[in-house]
């Protein structure tokens, strides 16, 4: 697919001032900014959302159900030969996508518009050619809505991120893919991975809840108070406009300077038409304070019984080397920690003196004889001393090429816990232990976190386990059926932008 052809002549964001969530109001602003585009829904519509967790706990976390049934509405009120309208995702730290659209209100979304919607962990795997210069690999796998949208919606949460800055739209991307795929190249080549599934479509409308931001994290992010709703038809030149809103350099943020470079359209204000009731210098007012990600793990845990320690990532030799893993698992390790304080307001009080080492360290570690020294990721490696013994932890790294994408496998929470428990079991007496990966899940590392301080498991908590285990035992019932129907994949029409498609899993 040629880059510059995803991008429209002249890129409009659209900066509308939204005080809450009334769904009529919403809905009003999207159908006023779709008359502007001038864009009509057509054939299959794809409404993505970002739900990568959900409920009480998280309420910052997703695009509200207020939003997406606002959107919806616009969207069904101009659609012109529409053959389905469907909202679809794949929600984060491996719980089924039915839990987090319960938890985040989407079914009574579902039955007052009458849209489809599609769990795409659930669905048939599609392969996408790539062939653009500097891919991670020679193709990627999307579930089959995706593959066969003609019209694109992406209606993102505005975020911070610890891995990749922001999440607002090209980052919401992540979740058109099943677990198995989505964690291939999710280490200190995430923004690549990002500006790779740009390649896959483009959307042709995007729609981003500004009205409750999100700051300082990304699935336990902090309220902030924005009031806006920020829509437009070019994807990098939206992501743009909101760097500004928050007052940061899109060139810094690499997933967005990837795609600039991959001819996806403009950074400049100066080629991005910006209207709406609220303008940019107004919107950026608004946003003053906002907090994004990027913390370094050994800054984060500063304060706490918890030392971290972080070397180089594999491949760090010549152009492109990264001196920190920001895509892999120490920031899911920032995530695990506030997920668990969620849970237990103890955490912080009940964990042991713990040292948690990442990628080739060579420092020293200053652990006590009874501290535990938990090192974590395959590329992990340490050659030295704790507690006056010597220890050689050698990585266990293989280039990434390696991995084959058709092959991948759904490792699901109940197969996580055993192993982790397992883990901890086995080596119950060791002062070093190993949890390997690439990367460690935000799933494993709540788990591993969990048996260190003896704390409560967010996974076992009643509150989650009654809305969890019939959304779990519907996905792998859905799964079987999936497995036992292939259906053949039919090359899409002209509208769509990824390319011919050819396996499926």
């Amino acid at each position: 697919m040629d880059a510059e052809s995803t991008s429209p002549a002249k890129p409009k964001v659209i900066i509308r001032a939204c005080p809450n969530y009334d769904t009529f109001h919403i809905e009003g602003l999207v159908t006023e900014a779709l008359d502007e585009l001038g864009l009509r829904p057509s054939g299959k519509t794809l409404i993505k959302p970002n739900v990568v967790t959900s409920g009480e706990k998280f309420p910052n976390a997703y695009t509200r159900p207020e939003f997406i049934e606002g959107v919806t509405r616009a969207l069904q009120s101009r659609a012109d030969g529409v053959t389905e309208m469907a909202i679809g995702e794949r929600s984060g730290i491996t719980l089924p996508t039915r839990h987090a659209f319960k938890g985040a209100g989407y079914p009574d979304v579902f039955k007052r518009t009458g849209v489809d919607h599609y769990h795409f962990e659930e669905t048939t795997q599609v392969e996408i050619p790539l062939t653009h210069e500097g891919r991670l690999r020679d193709s990627i796998y999307v579930p089959r809505p995706v593959a066969e949208a003609d019209f694109f919606v992406n209606c993102p949460k505005f975020k911070a991120h610890p891995w990749t800055t922001v999440t607002f739209s090209m980052k919401n991307y992540i979740g058109i893919q099943d677990d198995r795929h989505r964690l291939i190249d999710h280490d200190h080549k995430l923004n690549d991975k990002v500006r790779d599934l740009q390649f896959v479509l483009q959307p042709q409308f995007i729609a981003i809840d500004a009205i409750t931001a999100g700051e300082g994290r990304m699935l336990t992010p902090l309220p902030f108070d924005m009031g806006l709703v920020i829509m437009g038809n070019d994807q990098l030149a939206f992501d743009a406009v909101c760097c500004h809103i928050i007052g940061i350099d899109p060139m810094t943020v690499d997933h967005l300077r990837l795609a600039y470079e991959a001819g996806f359209g403009t950074l400049d204000l100066d080629q991005i038409e910006i209207t709406g009731d609220v303008t940019l210098a107004e919107a950026q007012a608004k946003a003053e304070g906002f907090k994004v990600g990027l913390i370094r793990i050994e800054d984060y845990f500063e304060g706490t019984n918890i030392k971290a320690y972080s070397g180089k990532p594999p491949q760090t030799e010549g152009e492109g080397a990264e001196d920190y893993c920001w895509g892999g698992c120490p920031g899911a390790m920032q995530e695990a920690i506030e997920i668990i304080r969620l849970y237990d307001d103890q955490t912080d009080a009940k964990m042991p003196k713990t040292h948690i080492v990442f990628g080739d360290y060579q420092g020293e570690i200053d652990a006590g004889p009874d501290d535990r020294v938990v090192f974590i990721g395959d590329c992990t490696s340490f050659h030295g001393d704790i507690g006056g013994k010597p220890v050689e932890i050698n990585s266990v790294y293989r280039d990434r090429s390696a991995d084959d994408p058709l092959n991948a496998k759904q490792t699901d929470i109940f197969v996580k816990m055993a192993k982790v428990e397992k883990k901890f079991y086995d080596e119950k007496d060791d002062q070093v232990v190993e949890l390997r990966g690439c990367p460690v899940s935000v799933a494993e590392q709540v788990l591993a976190l969990v048996k260190l301080g003896d704390l409560n498991s967010p996974y076992l908590d009643p509150s989650e386990v009654k809305n969890f285990t019939p959304a779990y035992f519907s996905w792998r019932t859905q799964q079987a059926i999936n497995k036992i129907r292939r259906i053949p994949y039919q090359q899409p029409g002209p509208t769509h932008r990824g390319g011919a498609a050819t396996k499926l899993h």
